[in-house]
């Protein structure tokens, strides 16, 4: 058994068995109070209350301009908030993960978090139309209804989401931990760096951490829809497999040489200009008579130490050699009025084909 690092990289011999999350008690609360928190920023903000005097307050404190220092890096920071490359380097652990445990759960599961992230984000982004920072038209207005789509944040709820899959999908408690902490840590970052630069109120940010997190508690809703589809993705697989072998020619029957292939039969052509008969069938396998002093097909292989003679071929008459006829042949009888229909000369005997 390997105890080295390495053999965490091998590929299990089976599929280890994990336990779905299931929607408990805990976590029904959890929802519960994530989704009237949600529904009191989206409150707060539609009425211009307090919350939205403090996001006029951030946005013109300018922290940009407070600490131009950090502009440089968190540039680069907040990349890890975007969706396209969050998801690849994500997809990409999961996806090897997926090949060392025999299972597409873990895709599956990516891909359902970020399929409720677009639906649910994108829906409210479009239904209440709030214009960022740069764009706003009127000071201490909420900017609602007004053809934007910033509220909430995308950039941090997709940073909870695609950050806390991992959290979701470990198989220890103490991995689970850390990767928690991790995945608010970067989201947390994510966020503030949005209300830095200026693309985001402040509210925002908060409506964005909370849409991310009813996304992760809802997923074990979905557990069991996730699990009927990797096992019809696995039976497609089997179905296409069983097609690919079925589809692959069988060996002919007999094409071998061992126990059970018979003779195959072998068309000897006559001369058309000599006797004008046609040709006759001859069983393969029958040896040859030879005349005295004539050398064996196999013998001659050997001493030429090219290519062996076939079993069942016929030998090759040599110039000025009388033609044998082989055993098994049947001799045709000769026509009797071919004399007579010609010249008067008589017919010539037969000597084989």
């Amino acid at each position: 058994m390997r105890t080295d690092i390495f053999a965490r990289l091998d590929r299990e011999p089976e599929p280890p068995k994990i336990v779905a999350p299931r929607m408990s008690r805990h976590r029904i609360a959890l929802f519960g109070g994530t989704l009237a928190f949600y529904l009191a920023i989206v409150w707060a903000v539609l009425i211009t209350s307090w919350l939205v005097a403090l996001d006029w307050k951030v946005m013109l404190f300018r922290p940009y301009q407070q600490w131009p220092e950090l502009h440089a890096f968190l540039d680069y920071y907040v990349v890890l908030g975007q969706r396209g490359p969050t998801a690849v380097m994500v997809a990409c652990w999961l996806g090897w993960r997926s090949w060392r445990q025999h299972t597409l759960r873990p895709l599956l599961v990516l891909g359902t978090s970020l399929l409720l992230l677009n639906l649910s984000v994108g829906a409210v982004k479009l239904g209440l139309g709030r214009l960022g920072p740069h764009y706003a038209t009127q000071i201490g207005s909420a900017e609602m209804f007004a053809g934007g789509d910033i509220f909430p944040s995308g950039h941090t709820a997709n940073a909870v989401v695609t950050w806390g899959i991992l959290a979701y999908l470990a198989t220890t408690p103490r991995a689970r931990r850390y990767l928690s902490a991790v995945s608010a840590t970067v989201s947390l970052g994510v966020g503030l760096t949005t209300v830095y630069i200026g693309t985001h109120w402040l509210s925002d940010v908060v409506l964005g951490w909370a849409a991310g997190l009813l996304i992760l508690l809802a997923l074990p809703w979905f557990e069991p829809l996730i699990a009927r589809t990797e096992t019809w993705i696995f039976a497609m697989r089997e179905q296409w497999r069983e097609r690919r072998d079925g589809a692959r020619p069988a060996p002919a029957a007999g094409s071998g040489a061992g126990p059970g292939s018979g003779p195959q039969p072998v068309l000897l052509p006559q001369s058309m200009a000599t006797d004008g008969l046609a040709a006759e069938t001859v069983t393969a396998g029958v040896e040859p008579v030879l005349p005295a002093g004539h050398p064996a097909p196999g013998a001659r292989a050997r001493a030429h130490g090219g290519h062996p003679v076939r079993p069942g071929a016929l030998p090759v008459a040599r110039p000025g050699a009388l033609p044998v006829a082989p055993a098994g042949v049947r001799r045709p009888t000769p026509h009797t009025e071919r004399g007579t229909r010609g010249t008067g000369s008589p017919a010539r005997p037969m000597t084989g084909g």
